[in-house]
């Protein structure tokens, strides 16, 4: 996973089982904080981060003309940032990645699941607001 220092805009490598530790960038030394916000995923990023990561990982379903998951959207940056160091919060197009949406037998968007460990252990659709979201990934 590739990360940019807000200090100085250097890329900096950070493994997904490190994502949510602040770590240092390998240019300036500044403090690289757990990201507070929701990243796009594509299969690549998503079986990389879902697999390596050491905290839960909240995975929103979505699709750009879905009205319920453009009001979710907000919510779901609300709930990322909360969640900072101690979940990781992705976001899937099921347009563009309509393959990891039938893996996770995604009918109904928006769709919201919780991974921890590379395994499913929640799945919920409909519009949520944020504390729902988090009470999702800290109770499973």
């Amino acid at each position: 996973m590739i990360r940019k220092c807000a200090a100085c805009g250097a890329a900096n490598r950070v493994p997904a089982a490190r994502l949510c530790d602040t770590g240092r960038c390998g240019a300036c030394k500044a403090a690289l904080p757990p990201p507070a916000q929701a990243f796009e995923a594509d299969a690549a990023m998503f079986d990389e981060i879902i697999g390596g990561a050491v905290v839960p990982v909240l995975v929103d379903f979505w699709a750009p003309w879905c009205g319920p998951c453009r009001m979710a959207a907000p919510e779901v940056a609300k709930a990322a940032a909360n969640l900072a160091g101690r979940a990781l919060v992705l976001k899937v197009n099921t347009e563009e990645q309509p393959a990891l949406a039938q893996r996770y037998g995604v009918r109904s968007i928006p769709n919201f699941a919780v991974l921890r460990d590379g395994v499913l252990k929640r799945q919920q659709p409909g519009l949520m607001g944020h504390r729902q979201l988090e009470a999702l990934v800290l109770e499973s």
